[in-house]
């Protein structure tokens, strides 16, 4: 495993403190009273940019500089939506030309914004071509390449989500978070297991983009051939990374979640907590139900919500079907 540990988090968090929110713990009294345990929710839906990623973005441009004493003479990235957000946010704190590159399927709402905070968009039509652009590009002398989750800077910049939900609830028996590429499952595991040991961190990946289950099944990173259709856009990778799978394969669960109850919870949560949640952001809940279902006692658990950010093509889709009416039990 990487020799990435609770350190680099605690530096991580000095560097970012400044410019990023500490986002509340949110619950629902009826959701628990329907559920029979304690939940509650990290709103990193409130975070700059909407999303946890701008902490690992900030630590890595904020490492960068520490490290090198200057800026890098430009910053690329490749993204299909948050992380391309984050990147040009913190590199707009800085002052440093961004390049980000996009899937031509990326939200057009992560599109606008990622160009407000004025970075310059290129898009290709598939996820590996952003990928192998970006890798190119990252060859020229004085660009900064900050992977959306195989780089430890990153990794130890989400994990301050962690560090900071831990300090804010106590007695927490499990955190569940939602596994794309791998970056904030692994900052979250780096960080729960040196301040609270005996607290479970679990994973959830969209089951029609489940290259991280198979890969812990197979014990090896399993890629995916092309990208996989799911609401959740934040979580449609190709494969995990290679700084993150050891961090994946030891996680204490790693679960999946299909499309129907990912739009069921996606409605559910932010009709509840009163949020604007994506898909990706109410991921983790299907791996929470699953896991209280089997509880023989009441449990307390985290869930992080990732991110709110959802233009009206995913939001109408996410609406397509009323679930309301269907109110949430341990078999939803």
């Amino acid at each position: 495993m990487s020799k990435l540990g609770y350190e680099d988090v605690v530096k991580a968090r000095i560097r970012v403190s400044e410019r990023i929110h500490k986002t509340p713990i949110v619950s629902s009294r009826l959701l628990n009273q329907w559920l029979g345990h304690e939940i509650f929710f990290k709103a990193e839906c409130l975070q700059k940019v909407g999303a946890f990623k701008s902490r690992g973005a900030l630590n890595a441009v904020s490492a960068y500089i520490e490290k090198e004493g200057s800026n890098p003479k430009r910053v690329i990235a490749n993204s299909s939506g948050n992380h391309a957000q984050a990147v040009a946010w913190a590199c707009s704190q800085r002052e440093i030309p961004c390049v980000i590159t996009m899937p031509e399927d990326t939200s057009k709402v992560k599109v606008a914004a990622t160009q407000s905070y004025g970075a310059k968009i290129v898009q290709l039509p598939t996820r590996s071509e952003v990928d192998a652009a970006t890798k190119a590009a990252a060859e020229e002398n004085g660009v900064f390449w900050i992977p959306p989750y195989n780089h430890d800077w990153v990794i130890a910049g989400q994990g301050t989500v962690a560090t900071e939900s831990l300090e804010q609830v106590e007695s927490i028996d499990a955190i569940f978070a939602p596994c794309g590429g791998g970056g904030l499952v692994s900052g979250t595991l780096i960080a729960t297991r040196h301040l609270s040991p005996k607290t479970k961190v679990i994973g959830v990946e969209p089951l029609n983009a489940n290259d991280a289950f198979q890969s812990r099944q197979k014990g090896e990173i399993v890629g995916l051939s092309q990208s996989p259709q799911s609401l959740a856009d934040g979580a449609r990778t190709l494969s995990v990374g290679s700084k993150t799978f050891p961090f994946i394969q030891a996680l204490d669960d790693l679960t999946t979640c299909s499309e129907q109850r990912l739009t069921y919870w996606t409605q559910w949560l932010s009709h509840l907590l009163k949020l604007r949640i994506e898909p990706t952001g109410a991921l983790a809940m299907g791996g929470v139900v699953d896991w209280l279902r089997v509880q023989q006692s009441r449990k307390r658990v985290l869930m992080i919500i990732s991110g709110g950010n959802m233009d009206a093509i995913t939001s109408a889709k996410v609406w397509e079907k009323d679930w309301l009416d269907q109110s949430p039990t341990l078999d939803s």
